[in-house]
């Protein structure tokens, strides 16, 4: 099995960091092998690549599994006193690791330096009888990390140190095709810091921005800016608290996560119903918004090419811009503390976020925290 380039399009940017795409993301899990099961039985993920004890590994576990351009590492410690154990007792489930692909890993990582990133690791060279790959890491907010990755002159089944993971059990595929966003929660004024950051360190542009007077309810607020790269292909929404009645969902997650991450990954599909009907299924659970949502739908968003009477049925949402039209729907915690979820996201010529679903999301949230207890 050859590693499956995270984007099919040929390369052509001029911008001053370029990026490939989303290579990998690293997720530190209580469980590596139930995680990297859910995965594959509830979300359609295949196995593609292990590391561990039996490849020479003594502190850590992980699990690769794929899906079209989607690739999750899952890891855990396997003792005491590790590094992804101590943030796996602080974080919880948590993403670790935004990995980026890139052409030069030494390059991005000594232009991210010299605008004033941070470093982790230094451009370090592994090969197998695969290939070799480069890779190096800088520091972004809270306890995350981007690391570049360099797999040009790689062909094995994911990196140098993992072999192919081939078990018989393969659940199908549910239609998932590549990360659309991944949304990060900051503190309290700290989103123009980290907006900064991405502008200054990896020439990132801001698409678009909303304040407390679009993403609000009767309790609660938030603020958001949203980070491009150049070519679209990276796109980070950061979020901030603001000022509420109550303890917004930014509050609550910071709360429970216990400072800055990411709080969902987007992840596209071609067919958000059939998508979001597979993954019922297999016991997924959403968010949902009242019935009373469909009631004025074409009103507000115009003409679809859906039956409406499926998006009522599933509670997936629909927003309109000036480009087109999307649908999104929003699952539950994936794990136990009310931390990271996922978007399923299908555009149909939308750039945008859902603006026009977000009071009802959010008050959907709302009901979910009250149920908690934490509102």
């Amino acid at each position: 099995m050859t590693s499956a380039a995270p984007a099919s399009a040929p390369f052509t940017t001029t911008d001053s960091f370029p990026l490939l795409g989303t290579d990998y993301v690293e997720l530190y899990v209580g469980n590596s092998r139930q995680a990297a099961h859910f995965y594959q039985s509830c979300m359609g993920f295949q196995p593609l690549a292990y590391a561990g004890l039996s490849t020479g590994l003594k502190d850590r576990e992980s699990y690769v599994v794929v899906q079209d351009k989607i690739r999750l590492v899952l890891t855990s410690p396997l003792t005491n006193g590790t590094e992804i154990g101590r943030l796996h007792d602080l974080h919880g489930d948590t993403v670790r690791c935004v990995a980026l692909w890139v052409e030069d890993a030494a390059v991005a990582y000594e232009t991210a330096l010299s605008r004033g990133a941070e470093s982790v690791s230094p451009p370090t060279v592994s090969e197998d009888e695969h290939g070799t790959c480069i890779r190096a890491q800088i520091q972004t907010f809270g306890n995350t990390i981007h690391e570049f990755v360099e797999r040009k002159n790689y062909n094995g089944a994911f990196l140098p140190g993992f072999e192919a993971w081939n078990p018989e059990y393969r659940p199908e595929e549910i239609g998932l095709k590549f990360i659309d966003h991944m949304v990060s929660n900051v503190a309290l004024g700290e989103m123009n810091k980290w907006v900064n950051w991405y502008a200054d360190v990896m020439d990132f542009k801001q698409l678009i921005s909303f304040d407390d007077k679009d993403i609000s309810t009767k309790y609660t607020a938030l603020m958001s800016k949203v980070m491009s790269n150049g070519n679209g292909r990276v796109k980070f929404p950061i979020n901030e608290p603001a000022p509420g009645l109550k303890k917004s969902q930014i509050e609550e997650y910071l709360d429970f996560h216990k400072g800055p991450g990411i709080q969902h990954i987007a992840v596209a599909t071609d067919d958000v119903i059939g998508t979001v009907r597979a993954l019922r299924a297999r016991g997924m659970e959403f968010l949902r918004v009242p019935d009373s949502y469909y009631d004025t739908l074409l009103e507000r968003v115009g003409d679809i090419d859906e039956d409406i009477s499926p998006l009522r049925e599933l509670g997936i949402l629909v927003d309109r811009d000036d480009e087109g039209y999307l649908l999104q729907i929003f699952t539950k915690p994936v794990q136990p503390r009310p931390t990271v979820f996922f978007e399923i996201i299908q555009r149909k010529g939308a750039t945008s976020f859902g603006k026009g679903n977000f009071k009802a999301l959010f008050e959907a949230i709302e009901r979910e925290q009250e149920l908690r207890g934490t509102l």
